[in-house]
């Protein structure tokens, strides 16, 4: 009634017949369900999947220009940048030394995903870890319903769905959701404890990929450990090439 359709049009949407529904129902429907910004940009993107149309299979950007680069290289805090399924494309030497442990990975380009869920390593290196998982499924799921056919997502998700029962339940719960800034908490092997504040920012000129900055208050005991990491990058001379890098012994 909220909505304004019939009992049997809306079953039939509800059982995921979304084909030829017009935008003013669907958006009277994700005002009448009260979804979230996320879950109405996933109900908007599963309608148009589902419009009888040729499909193209659009692959996920896997390179970024080097003016972009320049751009993490000017940086003196943490950055790099990911694609839409979660791969890191580039990264300053400060972001390369913070995700260590998914560099160790000798598959390129590194994803955070695989790393979360196919690493024993995550659990230590996440302290929030069960959230950062929610958070990943979540992510990709909404991604899926914006780019259905891509073949490089459907291979990571088929690779995560095989080899993580945790993923299967996590994917299985369909939650969906946009993760653009907040507090991430890491152990890191060098520096130990992190609480940093992250900003993640689409580039304009670059669509699908998204930058990720981190910071930390001035005299936090996290700058402080950040300064320390920066001292042991100089020490090891890490760069931002897409290389694993020396590790202490």
């Amino acid at each position: 009634m909220l909505t304004g359709v019939s009992v049997d049009y809306y079953v039939r949407l509800e059982r995921g017949n979304l084909a030829g529904a017009s935008e003013s129902v669907l958006d009277s429907l994700a005002r009448t369900l009260r979804l979230d910004d996320a879950e109405r940009e996933y109900l908007f993107d599963l309608a148009r999947a589902s419009a009888p149309t040729l499909h193209k299979k659009k692959r996920t950007t896997t390179t970024v220009r080097p003016p972009v680069q320049q751009v993490l290289d000017a940086l003196d805090t943490p950055a790099w940048v990911r694609n839409s399924r979660h791969d890191i494309l580039a990264a300053n030497a400060m972001g390369r030394a913070l995700y260590a442990p998914v560099f160790d990975d000798p598959r390129r380009p590194v994803n955070t995903t695989r790393f979360t869920y196919l690493n024993p390593a995550a659990r230590e290196f996440w302290r929030d870890y069960d959230q950062i998982a929610n958070d990943a499924a979540a992510m990709l799921r909404l991604e899926a319903g914006r780019n259905p056919h891509d073949p490089d997502l459907i291979t990571l998700i088929g690779e995560l769905s095989t080899q993580s029962e945790l993923f299967r339940e996590r994917w299985a719960s369909r939650d969906v959701m946009h993760h653009r800034s907040g507090l991430k908490r890491l152990h890191h092997p060098i520096v130990g404890n992190l609480d940093l504040n992250f900003e993640s920012m689409e580039l304009p000129s670059e669509p699908g990929l998204v930058m990720n900055v981190y910071t930390a208050p001035a005299g936090s005991p996290t700058a402080d450990a950040l300064k320390v990491l920066a001292s042991w990058v100089a020490s090891q001379k890490i760069s931002s090439v897409a290389e694993p890098q020396p590790r202490p012994s």
